[in-house]
């Protein structure tokens, strides 16, 4: 058997797709699964061992593409694919594989792609809660009892040579237990921590014996300088001084990560790290951080959640109140029970 699955555009999402091919694995021991996604994906895709290769599609986000896609298309139409798996729910991931000519294409119904999946899947929300389990179940028979269980939670290869590498290049001294703040959310405003209390928090962890380590993409950068301050000891501003490979190795390293619901919080889950997550907009149970060693600080006020990009009410509430000191408190609780 072998498998494209067309991946889909962000972080998180791709973390928790490593549950769905887990399962393909389970299911097809000597299957091959290949995964048509962005350039950035491809360090994220080989750190999943169950990943035979990822393929690149150069696309910008939203970019309809139609001949580059009918090109690649083509050019997988003599790959010998038995089953197409499209995880995004819009046309377009869809035309790949169509084009391809993969005899089994199994996707969501939505936005009229009946042409372009010939083993179309009814998504029942209410069965089907979380993200992940929508992803998984794609990949179980049609009949197969919903929500799948169990869901295999992502678990991300780490590469120890590139590891010594990075901290010995940064110069990063480890005799301080490491926490990992991941202070940016791609989603906007409503998932994010305010600066003022990563900050916060940062000092009261540093006065405790703790080394921070600040990290995500370049559209961070201005809130990794806010929240290491000037030259602060013991403040490590990594942004922009890391690639996706290195962060993941990197946070391989730490002890705690506290953050917003991001793409780095589904990779430090998927490295074993424990997880003080912050939600706000969000629900915690949409997309959860796969395993059980996280603590989710959620207000569950009456506004929330909202699922906006900007505070409805304009306030962030559901963020401003949860307060350092209580996610300090957390964090002295976990260790304290190890």
């Amino acid at each position: 058997m072998k498998i494209l699955v067309c991946g889909p555009a962000w972080v998180g999402d791709m973390v928790m797709a490593q549950s769905l091919f887990i399962t393909l694995k389970k299911r097809y021991p000597d299957g091959i699964i290949d995964v048509l996604a962005p350039p950035w994906s491809l360090p994220l895709l080989s750190r999943m061992p169950e990943v035979n290769q990822g393929i690149e599609l150069p696309m910008g986000h939203g970019e309809l593409g139609l001949k580059k896609r009918f090109k690649i298309g083509r050019q997988l139409s003599g790959d010998g694919y038995d089953w197409a798996i499209i995880i995004p729910r819009s046309i377009k991931p869809a035309l790949v594989p169509f084009f391809a000519r993969i005899p089994v294409r199994t996707g969501y119904k939505g936005e009229a792609r009946y042409i372009l999946i010939n083993d179309p899947r009814k998504l029942d929300k209410t069965k089907l809660t979380m993200t992940v389990q929508r992803q998984v179940a794609l990949g179980c028979p049609k009949d197969a009892k919903q929500p799948p269980t169990p869901i295999p939670p992502p678990l991300l290869r780490i590469d120890t040579t590139n590891r010594q590498r990075i901290v010995d290049t940064l110069n990063l001294d480890l005799n301080r237990p490491v926490v990992t703040f991941f202070p940016g959310a791609e989603f906007g405003p409503t998932k994010q921590w305010p600066l003022e209390h990563f900050r916060k928090l940062a000092l009261e962890l540093v006065s405790a014996g703790y080394q921070i380590w600040i990290l995500g993409g370049t559209q961070d950068k201005p809130y990794g300088k806010e929240i290491a301050g000037k030259n602060d000891l013991h403040i490590c501003n990594l942004i922009e001084k890391t690639s996706l490979g290195d962060a993941i190795d990197l946070i391989s390293l730490a002890k705690i990560a506290v953050t917003n619901d991001s793409g780095l919080m589904h990779i430090a889950a998927a490295v074993g790290v424990h997880i003080e997550v912050m939600y706000g907009a969000t629900a915690p149970d949409y997309t959860p951080p796969l395993t059980d060693n996280k603590k989710r600080h959620y207000l569950a006020l009456d506004c929330s959640p909202c699922f906006k990009q900007e505070c409805p009410l304009g306030h962030i509430n559901c963020l401003k109140k949860i307060t350092p000191s209580e996610v300090m408190k957390s964090i002295n609780n976990y260790i304290s029970s190890q």
